[in-house]
């Protein structure tokens, strides 16, 4: 796995992972921000769970455990997140219109939204992948155009492109990812979870969090639509005379 690896974190004041890279899990690579990543999930279970009745036992136990995992990965504060974080919230209440929920991403492919899950307020980015312009190749589809009275065919096809809207964005914010963990961070953190590397755990919480959405959604706490025959659930029990 990575262990030899993190080995030698301690010959430099600080030593990261490099996200993308293998981790010794086939299919499994470095996660690019596992902090945030499952302080999120776990915050979006919790609050999927205050659906459930409070006398609900899986409620309970699963609220219990995700609170516990929730308050280990909290503990882990990156170098410098302090004055990120500040720095962040400066530039989104400067930025307000910039990170509202958007249902599609903006004209330069980037998304940004600011979405809530356990009274905590997270910030969802997603950039578009680098293209090169002269790559993509015209449709053969000439630009829309309104028809402009008795105007000719020739003129009405030039107003076309003078009216087309730009694809200039009006604005672009500049926003600096939240500081990465250390490897020993990390490593601390893989040792109190002791559920193996930190993105499988990321994964766990994913699924987690999907069964949560599943049990909600079918009610599991509600009576069975057919009830159960009598003694259907007894099984092979010793009983006396």
């Amino acid at each position: 796995m990575r262990r030899t690896l993190r080995l030698l974190a301690g010959v430099k004041p600080a030593r990261y992972l490099t996200p993308g890279n293998p981790t010794g899990l086939t299919g499994l690579y470095t996660h690019s921000s596992p902090r945030s990543s499952l302080i999120y999930i776990y915050s979006k279970t919790l609050d999927k769970l205050k659906e459930f009745p409070e006398s609900s036992v899986y409620r309970q136990s699963v609220e219990a455990l995700t609170k516990h995992r929730l308050a280990i990965i909290e503990s882990a504060v990156p170098p410098g997140y302090e004055e990120w974080a500040a720095n962040a919230a400066k530039i989104i209440k400067e930025n307000p219109s910039e990170f509202q929920i958007r249902p599609d991403s903006t004209l330069d492919g980037v998304h940004a939204a600011t979405v809530e899950a356990d009274g905590n307020t997270f910030l969802y980015r997603s950039d578009p992948t680098d293209v090169d312009p002269r790559e993509i190749e015209w449709d053969g589809e000439a630009p829309e155009r309104g028809n402009q009275g008795l105007r000719a065919e020739k003129e009405r096809y030039e107003l076309g492109y003078l009216d087309a809207k730009s694809l200039e964005h009006p604005k672009t914010v500049d926003w600096v990812p939240e500081p990465q963990l250390t490897a020993d961070q990390i490593e601390e953190l893989e040792t109190k979870f002791g559920a193996g590397l930190i993105e499988e755990v990321v994964q766990v919480a994913e699924n987690e969090l999907k069964l949560v959405e599943v049990m909600n959604e079918s009610k599991v706490w509600e009576s069975l639509e057919e009830k159960p025959s009598e003694g259907q659930w007894e099984y092979f029990e010793r009983k006396s005379a």
